[in-house]
């Protein structure tokens, strides 16, 4: 692809990054990180959907930079806990906390909860804005059970402890390439592209 499409991700997490470079791989687009643009405000999350988180993240970078920025909202939601923590995931043990003491924090409040009753899934919303166009909307989930324990060392998140029964294996011991065949994200980004087409 000579041409590549640039779009903004809406992220500084390097792994959503590679993540979605790798699904962008056969579209013709290239994902470039907001840690690649020097004073781009802080969109703060404060929407109670995927979605609305999404789409501020997109609406908010591509007006910044004049550029299209792909907004992605993601998150975990546990039947058990009535759908938490879904879009307070990535600080659910507090403002600052990191993936294990999040995912600790899960297997804590799960701890009574039986093996048939942990079912929950991974949710994704994206959000593409290009500039003087409608916003374009894409959803994707994967369905599994929080684990008792953790395993695995590829991925990020909760994906030491989300059980994938397809696979016979948690989301943290996938190949990326497994990953991308069933994830949440892989399948909002599918769906995206296929608007896109």
């Amino acid at each position: 692809m000579p041409n590549r499409k640039k779009v903004v991700l809406a992220t500084r997490n390097q792994g959503k990054v590679k993540e979605f470079n790798r699904l962008f791989a056969d579209a013709g687009w290239e994902g470039i990180s907001l840690a690649e643009f020097d004073g781009v405000p802080e969109v703060v999350e404060d929407k109670d959907t995927f979605e609305g988180n999404a789409l501020k993240k997109a609406i908010e970078i591509s007006t910044y930079l004049n550029m299209p920025a792909l907004g992605d909202d993601s998150g975990l939601e546990v039947d058990a806990l009535e759908g938490r923590p879904g879009v307070y995931s990535a600080r659910f043990a507090g403002e600052d906390a990191t993936d294990e003491q999040n995912w600790r924090k899960l297997l804590n409040e799960l701890e009574e909860v039986s093996t048939e009753e942990r079912t929950a899934r991974f949710r994704c919303t994206l959000a593409l804005v290009i500039p003087g166009e409608e916003p374009i909307i894409a959803t994707g989930a994967c369905e599994g059970v929080i684990a008792r324990e953790p395993k695995g060392t590829n991925g990020f998140g909760y994906d030491p402890v989300f059980y994938v029964p397809s696979m016979d294996k948690m989301m943290a011991e996938l190949m990326p390439e497994e990953k991308n065949q069933i994830s949440h994200r892989a399948r909002a980004m599918q769906q995206l592209l296929a608007i896109l087409k």
